[in-house]
């Protein structure tokens, strides 16, 4: 992959998809992650003076909002530093009073804070008449790792034809830093969470799979079932033809 050409088309697509849905810029969730990181770079580059990194920590470590902030003085990108854990603390004790069905898992607690995060987002994205750019890359899409209606709820997802590794390249490519590029992939959704442990298998293995359709036998069912189970978060609900 030719890093530099990969960046050029990408920026340029992103400012072609603004420009034609008639916005002015572009927000993102800045996580201090590695797909973030680079999504800020290349909307940095696509439109220097129009984007948005947004930090929106929930009860997060608060070495993600240092390196947060260590990527956007990387790229001197504009930021808005938005702490909402108390929203999905009201939001929580809101839904839980009546709820009443016994204990909630770690999951179905963990997914409010994509799709808090994700109203958040839309709601500086309206005020500033911005799209959304997702981070979410291929790998994780091709196995729907992601929130439906949180990380996955977005306008434009400029990293969705690449996997992990080539979007490491472009890490490289951008100048990342290289605490971002040596950090665990992680969704942040609890403590000491990774990907990886979440999937079940590694992104080298899921990379591989995904550019060569070679795997082991294992890593193949693993893969394949992932993406069954979660086709649904990739299409638009079901309409009944009446």
């Amino acid at each position: 992959m030719e890093a530099a050409v990969i960046t050029r088309k990408i920026s340029t697509w992103i400012a072609q998809q603004v420009r034609a849905a008639k916005m002015n810029g572009v927000v993102f969730g800045l996580s201090g992650g590695l797909d973030s990181a680079v999504v800020a770079g290349l909307a940095k580059l696509a439109l220097p003076e129009s984007s948005i990194g947004i930090i929106l920590p929930i009860h997060s470590d608060p070495l993600d909002r240092e390196q947060a902030l260590l990527v956007a003085r990387a790229f001197d990108l504009r930021v808005l530093d938005v702490d909402l854990s108390a929203a999905y603390e009201t939001f929580l004790g809101a839904v839980s009073a009546p709820f009443a069905g016994g204990e909630l898992s770690r999951l179905v607690l963990a997914n409010i804070k994509p799709r808090l995060r994700m109203a958040a987002l839309y709601f500086y994205a309206g005020a500033h008449s911005c799209l959304v750019l997702g981070t979410g890359n291929l790998s994780e899409y091709t196995v729907g790792y992601f929130t439906k209606h949180g990380d996955g709820g977005v306008d434009l997802m400029p990293l969705a034809s690449l996997v992990k590794a080539q979007i490491r390249e472009l890490a490289l490519y951008l100048g990342v830093p290289q605490v971002i590029l040596d950090k665990p992939p992680t969704a942040g959704l609890w403590a000491n969470q990774t990907d990886e442990a979440e999937m079940g298998i590694t992104y080298a293995e899921l990379d591989q799979y995904i550019l060569t359709g070679e795997a082991e036998p294992h890593i193949k069912e693993r893969v394949d079932h992932m993406a069954a189970i979660s086709a649904h978060k990739k299409r638009m609900p079901p309409i009944p033809k009446l």
